[in-house]
């Protein structure tokens, strides 16, 4: 799909765990750009998730000056959105919502932010996206119009190597150094800084903390990077387990490609910041014969116009 020939006007948006952005796209430009907090159903409720996205939608018709019903396409990536029937639902409240405010909007698909990743990056070429950011996922297309997933199945369960897990395990080793059941982190002396309720000489109003939601686990990871890069033993042990986290997600998806070496690109805020984590998992992915690391060809962003462009088609 060729994005700049394309006299349509789309809007394209990215829910992710921590950050939802939105673009619209018209005669092949940008033409407005807004942001949002985390669109993430499984954080803030279907319900929120809509209401969010569709503020974006009209941010992004207001900066553009056009009515909504102008809009040839939006497409919209959502963390944790993988069953059709959590596809159409929230594509069902979305379009409600927008009619309690006399918004009409037409074409509208509703997918995973995982697949607008994929789509950005490689076209609709074979290959697998590794996304490292508050979550963890990897997705891959060995065949056309079939898609393979690993992981992202949400720090309730699993992420192992993502931004929330990071945060969790610097939170728990700092909790085991407390005891005395664990090395010594600096870690444990931050946390006071980082969240004013905490007082390590009353380590208890950790669990107060937590269960009064005054911080989030993927707070905590930067403080937990940081240390790491500093040398702290126990928060490098922390980063180096995550990168092997991570590298299981593609490694397990290649084995669903006939081809011997499989294109991967990574996406993701600890990735786009060029952390530690993002430089480790770079070795590890080089280093295995059965990878090839690649520049992806464009965001996820992008990935979502182009959906749209292939929703119009399919339309006319």
């Amino acid at each position: 799909m060729n994005i700049k020939n394309s006299d349509y006007t789309i809007i394209g948006i990215d829910g992710g765990g921590t950050h939802t952005r939105g673009i619209l796209v018209k005669g092949g430009e940008i033409i407005a750009k807004a942001k949002a907090g985390t669109t993430r159903i499984g954080a803030v409720g279907v319900g929120e998730s809509c209401e969010r996205t569709l503020n974006v939608i009209i941010e992004l018709c207001h900066q553009a000056n056009i009515n909504a019903t102008e809009l040839d396409a939006v497409v919209v990536g959502l963390a944790g959105v993988w069953l059709d029937e959590e596809k159409r639902r929230s594509a069902a409240l979305l379009k409600t919502l927008a009619r309690g405010q006399k918004i009409k909007i037409n074409d509208l698909l509703v997918t995973s932010d995982a697949e607008i990743a994929l789509e950005g990056s490689f076209a609709g070429e074979p290959g697998i996206i590794t996304i490292v950011g508050t979550g963890s996922i990897a997705l891959g297309n060995p065949v056309k119009k079939k898609l393979v997933r690993c992981g992202g199945w949400g720090i309730e369960l699993d992420d192992e190597g993502s931004g929330a897990w990071i945060g969790r395990e610097g939170l728990t080793a700092s909790v085991r150094a407390l005891d005395g059941r664990g090395k010594k982190t600096k870690m444990t002396t931050l946390l006071e800084k980082l969240i004013p309720s905490i007082k390590i000489d009353e380590p208890r109003t950790i669990v107060k903390a937590y269960n009064e939601g005054a911080f989030q686990y993927h707070m905590l990871t930067p403080t937990v990077m940081k240390c790491a890069e500093d040398g702290d033993e126990v928060c490098l042990e922390i980063i180096k387990r995550s990168s092997k986290h991570l590298l299981e997600l593609p490694m397990t998806l290649q084995k669903n490609f006939k081809s011997n070496k499989v294109k991967v690109a990574l996406m993701g805020g600890i990735i786009d910041a060029s952390t530690l984590l993002a430089n480790l998992l770079i070795d590890e992915i080089k280093a295995r014969p059965e990878l090839e690391l690649v520049q992806p060809k464009g965001n996820a962003l992008e990935g979502a116009i182009s959906l749209g462009l292939k929703l119009i088609e399919e339309m006319d």
